[in-house]
């Protein structure tokens, strides 16, 4: 390959469509994702392994070059990317073609998040001579599964994370330093109740009816409890009751219904208390069915590691953001993360996803200027 462009062009046209969200799309697609960026990283000198998270998804944990005898004592940083992609129903164009028109190239991952995993290894390659002799270990780390629940970040924090002191993970962030992030619950409720005929409902216990009043009160009160746990950022948590379900027919009275809610949280609200055990304060009634949380994460605008970044780009944008990601749970694990990469979130998951030449380019310019600043004196 020639060029970071032919680079990405080659991890879009290996499809790798997250099996939880949308299964037999692409088969073994993060193993195959994987295999490539062995076979990139090795013979950069890279110690490559892939330690499977779940079986046959492995993350890549590819350790920086070191030519000395004795053993690789450097502090360490990581450059992290996911391998995994959203779906690819209802896109307007060939999904894996990674077809380059018009100053851009197309396809599924192209902004999320293969852009910037292509942004970060071709400034590998263009360091690689610098790479075994910086006094920080630059690693290169790739997550499977972040599209989903997030098994490879979560993985790879348990096991690795303190062995590290800082943390790159690879998003579409325009080359801002995301450093706060809203955290995430999806929570699935369900009311019960006892069917009868509708002719003589007094009989029976409506479930729809118990199941919209908890909703209701989701919507009022605790909305407006919520809102106290304000962030200077990120603004205030958020809630959404996305999915609802219940009954059968119009003529029997529901035994059952289920509403699945989206709560984004902020770092003061789950320092507190875990937002699913606020939640269950106010459910009464109503179960709790199942859950998945994502933390929140900060970052200190003040940590060194930021600062050694701005010596290298003086410009550095701070931002945070209202979704979640890899970096949460490096975080969460103690691993100080931002999240930064070339190209827009703006295209991420979207029917026509690209991202321009021109930020690619500039991808590469970001992260080969980051290296090389790794080997001046603070």
């Amino acid at each position: 390959m020639k060029s970071v462009v032919e680079l990405l062009q080659a991890l879009v046209r290996i499809p790798s469509v997250n099996p939880e969200g949308d299964p037999g799309v692409s088969p073994g697609g993060e193993a195959r994702m994987a295999e490539f960026l062995k076979d990139f990283l090795s013979p950069l000198g890279f110690l490559v392994e892939l330690e499977e998270a779940e079986e046959g998804r492995p993350n890549v944990i590819a350790r920086a070059p070191w030519t000395s005898e004795g053993p690789d004592e450097r502090p360490r940083i990581l450059l992290g990317p996911h391998t995994d992609t959203v779906g690819v129903a209802g896109m307007t164009i060939e999904p894996f073609s990674g077809e380059l028109r018009d100053g851009m190239v197309h396809g599924r991952g192209t902004s999320d998040t293969k852009g910037p995993m292509a942004a970060m290894l071709w400034a590998l390659k263009e360091t690689a001579h610098l790479l075994a002799k910086l006094p920080v270990a630059v690693d290169f780390i790739s997550f499977m599964g972040e599209e989903s629940s997030q098994p490879g970040s979560r993985h790879f924090a348990k096991h690795h994370a303190a062995k590290y002191e800082f943390a790159i993970v690879g998003e579409p962030t325009s080359l801002e330093a995301v450093y706060c992030t809203k955290g995430c619950l999806w929570a699935t409720l369900e009311a019960t109740g006892k069917s009868t005929h509708a002719s003589q409902p007094h009989l029976g216990e409506n479930a729809i009816t118990k199941l919209m009043a908890i909703l209701q009160k989701l919507d009022t009160d605790f909305r407006e409890e919520l809102s106290r746990s304000s962030h200077p950022v990120l603004g205030s948590p958020t809630l959404n009751i996305g999915m609802i379900e219940g009954g059968t027919r119009p003529n029997i009275v529901p035994s059952s219904a289920k509403a699945v809610i989206d709560i984004r949280t902020v770092p003061k609200l789950a320092k507190e208390q875990s937002t699913a055990e606020i939640l269950r304060q106010v459910l009464h009634d109503v179960e709790l069915l199942e859950f998945q949380e994502f933390p929140p994460m900060e970052m200190s605008k003040d940590h060194p590691w930021l600062s050694k970044i701005r010596q290298a780009h003086p410009n550095l944008v701070l931002a945070g953001a209202p979704w979640f990601s890899d970096a949460a749970h490096l975080s969460a694990a103690g691993l100080p993360s931002i999240c930064l990469g070339p190209g827009s979130i703006d295209q991420a998951h979207t029917a026509d996803e690209f991202i321009k030449v021109t930020d690619l380019q500039a991808g590469v310019e970001w992260f080969t200027t980051f290296v090389k600043s790794l080997a001046e004196k603070s």
